[in-house]
């Protein structure tokens, strides 16, 4: 097995991510009801049988390029939270041991017929399992990537705390996500769209310091994803 080393990493990161400056134009706040457990497992039960068709062509550019950086990461040990269908898992270098997690059943149904049909080897394991408070030891990854997962748990911020202590020292942290616009007509349309949260299962207007303190937003770097920009790629070191 061959690994990319962490200055090769970074290096190649450099041509892709900008550092985040949180005084330009950082999205505040906003005050939103919380998803319950019992809402987002409902919005998926819904949203399995048709989630590839209606919303995987939208985020693909999204999920390719966090499965790209992955790869390009060192290290073997991968937890994709929110794992969902399973869209990510055929995309990740097979020498990357991937565990999977998820809230629906339905969704880890789906994953786990394309990992038997994709004869997917190097996918350790899927759980149905509570991101915010898994069943793992502490240090037990490399990496941990959650893709359009940010805005859907109930508590974004133990969410992370829990990535944290499952990822080991020097490893990464990724996000891709839809991150709330700071104006302009976009503004306008999450803010529209957010009382329709517990029926999508996510939040339109969810905002980077929902999960990401003061001191994170320093550190992260981030790449916009098409299309038109209303994904954000997100590295965090650990």
């Amino acid at each position: 097995m061959t690994t990319v080393g962490i200055k090769d990493a970074r290096r190649g990161m450099n041509h892709t991510l900008r550092k985040h400056n949180p005084s330009a134009g950082a999205a505040r706040l906003v005050p939103a009801a919380a998803l319950d457990q019992a809402s987002i497992v409902e919005a998926y039960r819904r949203w399995a049988g048709v989630y590839d068709t209606v919303f995987g062509g939208v985020s693909s550019k999204g999920r390719l390029r966090a499965v790209s950086l992955v790869n390009r990461l060192p290290g073997r040990d991968v937890l994709e939270v929110g794992v969902g269908t399973g869209l990510a898992l055929p995309h990740y270098n097979r020498d990357k041991r991937v565990t999977g997690i998820d809230l629906s059943k339905e969704m880890l149904r789906k994953a786990r017929e394309r990992t038997r049909e994709d004869a997917l080897t190097n996918v350790q394991a899927l759980h149905e399992m509570d991101a915010e408070a898994t069943s793992f030891d502490d240090n037990s990854f490399d990496v941990a990537v959650g893709m359009f997962v940010a805005s859907v748990v109930p508590n974004p911020q133990r969410l992370l705390a829990e990535m944290r202590r499952l990822v080991r020292p020097g490893g990464d942290i990724l996000f891709v996500n839809h991150f709330a616009a700071a104006k302009g007509p976009r503004w306008w349309l999450e803010r529209a769209m957010a009382p329709a949260s517990r029926a999508l299962g996510w939040h339109p207007d969810f905002a980077m310091d929902a999960i990401f303190s003061a001191e994170d937003l320093a550190r992260i770097d981030t790449e916009s994803v098409p299309p038109f920009g209303i994904f954000t790629l997100v590295r965090l070191r650990v």
